[in-house]
Protein backbone atom coordinates (compact mmCIF):
# COMPACT_ATOMS: atom_id res chain seq x y z
CA UNK A 1 0.00 0.00 0.00
CA UNK A 2 1.36 3.41 -0.97
CA UNK A 3 0.11 6.56 0.76
CA UNK A 4 1.06 9.98 -0.58
CA UNK A 5 -0.05 13.37 0.73
CA UNK A 6 -0.03 16.64 -1.18
CA UNK A 7 -0.84 20.14 -0.01
CA UNK A 8 -0.46 23.88 -0.63
CA UNK A 9 2.58 24.44 1.61
CA UNK A 10 1.35 27.85 2.77
CA UNK A 11 -2.14 29.05 3.71
CA UNK A 12 -3.17 32.47 4.97
CA UNK A 13 -5.04 32.87 8.26
CA UNK A 14 -8.85 32.59 8.05
CA UNK A 15 -8.63 30.64 4.78
CA UNK A 16 -9.49 26.97 4.24
CA UNK A 17 -6.65 24.46 4.20
CA UNK A 18 -7.06 21.59 1.74
CA UNK A 19 -4.75 18.56 1.64
CA UNK A 20 -5.17 15.47 -0.50
CA UNK A 21 -4.05 11.89 -0.03
CA UNK A 22 -3.67 9.35 -2.82
CA UNK A 23 -3.76 5.72 -1.73
CA UNK A 24 -2.70 3.02 -4.15
CA UNK A 25 -2.20 -0.75 -4.15
CA UNK A 26 -4.72 -1.31 -1.39
CA UNK A 27 -5.39 -4.91 -0.48
CA UNK A 28 -8.09 -6.58 -2.56
CA UNK A 29 -8.69 -9.08 0.26
CA UNK A 30 -9.20 -6.60 3.09
CA UNK A 31 -12.60 -7.06 4.70
CA UNK A 32 -12.72 -3.43 5.73
CA UNK A 33 -10.61 -0.29 5.62
CA UNK A 34 -10.68 3.32 6.67
CA UNK A 35 -8.49 6.32 6.00
CA UNK A 36 -7.53 9.05 8.39
CA UNK A 37 -5.73 12.32 8.90
CA UNK A 38 -3.29 13.05 11.70
CA UNK A 39 -1.11 16.11 12.23
CA UNK A 40 1.93 17.11 14.23
CA UNK A 41 2.57 20.74 15.08
CA UNK A 42 6.14 21.90 15.74
CA UNK A 43 7.34 20.67 19.13
CA UNK A 44 4.09 18.80 19.84
CA UNK A 45 2.82 15.25 19.65
CA UNK A 46 0.58 13.59 17.10
CA UNK A 47 -3.02 14.80 16.95
CA UNK A 48 -5.75 12.70 15.33
CA UNK A 49 -8.04 14.81 13.14
CA UNK A 50 -10.58 12.36 11.76
CA UNK A 51 -11.26 9.40 9.51
CA UNK A 52 -13.52 8.21 6.71
CA UNK A 53 -14.72 4.64 6.37
CA UNK A 54 -15.16 2.49 3.33
CA UNK A 55 -18.82 3.49 3.11
CA UNK A 56 -18.02 7.18 3.43
CA UNK A 57 -19.00 7.49 7.07
CA UNK A 58 -16.84 10.07 8.84
CA UNK A 59 -15.71 10.60 12.41
CA UNK A 60 -13.85 13.62 13.77
CA UNK A 61 -11.88 14.75 16.77
CA UNK A 62 -14.16 16.69 19.10
CA UNK A 63 -11.75 19.64 19.09
CA UNK A 64 -11.71 19.95 15.29
CA UNK A 65 -15.16 18.67 14.29
CA UNK A 66 -16.55 22.14 13.65
CA UNK A 67 -13.81 23.01 11.16
CA UNK A 68 -12.74 19.70 9.61
CA UNK A 69 -14.31 17.87 6.69
CA UNK A 70 -13.03 14.65 5.09
CA UNK A 71 -14.28 13.40 1.74
CA UNK A 72 -13.48 10.50 -0.55
CA UNK A 73 -13.15 10.30 -4.35
CA UNK A 74 -13.26 6.57 -5.00
CA UNK A 75 -12.50 6.92 -8.71
CA UNK A 76 -9.24 8.74 -7.99
CA UNK A 77 -8.35 6.67 -4.87
CA UNK A 78 -8.09 9.92 -2.97
CA UNK A 79 -9.32 11.44 0.24
CA UNK A 80 -9.29 15.14 1.00
CA UNK A 81 -9.15 17.04 4.29
CA UNK A 82 -10.51 20.55 4.43
CA UNK A 83 -9.91 22.63 7.55
CA UNK A 84 -11.66 25.97 7.64
CA UNK A 85 -10.82 29.23 9.40
CA UNK A 86 -7.19 28.28 9.95
CA UNK A 87 -4.88 30.09 12.36
CA UNK A 88 -1.10 29.82 12.86
CA UNK A 89 -1.87 27.09 15.42
CA UNK A 90 -2.88 24.87 12.49
CA UNK A 91 0.69 24.92 11.20
CA UNK A 92 1.77 21.29 11.17
CA UNK A 93 2.87 18.29 9.17
CA UNK A 94 -0.31 16.59 7.99
CA UNK A 95 -0.20 12.81 7.66
CA UNK A 96 -2.61 10.46 5.91
CA UNK A 97 -3.07 6.86 6.98
CA UNK A 98 -4.78 3.74 5.63
CA UNK A 99 -5.92 1.05 8.04
CA UNK A 100 -6.86 -2.31 6.55
CA UNK A 101 -8.60 -5.14 8.35
CA UNK A 102 -8.07 -8.67 7.12
CA UNK A 103 -9.61 -11.26 9.39
CA UNK A 104 -8.15 -10.71 12.84
CA UNK A 105 -5.23 -8.67 11.51
CA UNK A 106 -5.03 -4.89 11.27
CA UNK A 107 -2.45 -3.12 9.13
CA UNK A 108 -1.57 0.57 9.23
CA UNK A 109 0.13 2.45 6.41
CA UNK A 110 1.25 6.07 6.65
CA UNK A 111 2.48 8.61 4.17
CA UNK A 112 5.53 10.77 4.73
CA UNK A 113 3.41 13.82 5.48
CA UNK A 114 3.00 17.23 3.93
CA UNK A 115 4.08 20.42 5.69
CA UNK A 116 1.51 23.19 5.87
CA UNK A 117 2.27 26.60 7.33
CA UNK A 118 -0.39 29.16 8.20
CA UNK A 119 1.00 32.64 7.88
CA UNK A 120 0.55 36.00 6.21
Amino acid sequence: VHVQESGPGLVKPSQTLSVTCTISNGSATATDYYDGWIRQAPGKGLEWIGAIGRSGHTHYSSTLSRRASISRDTGKNQITLQLSAVTPEDTAVYYCSRTEVTGASVYDYWGQGTQVAVSD
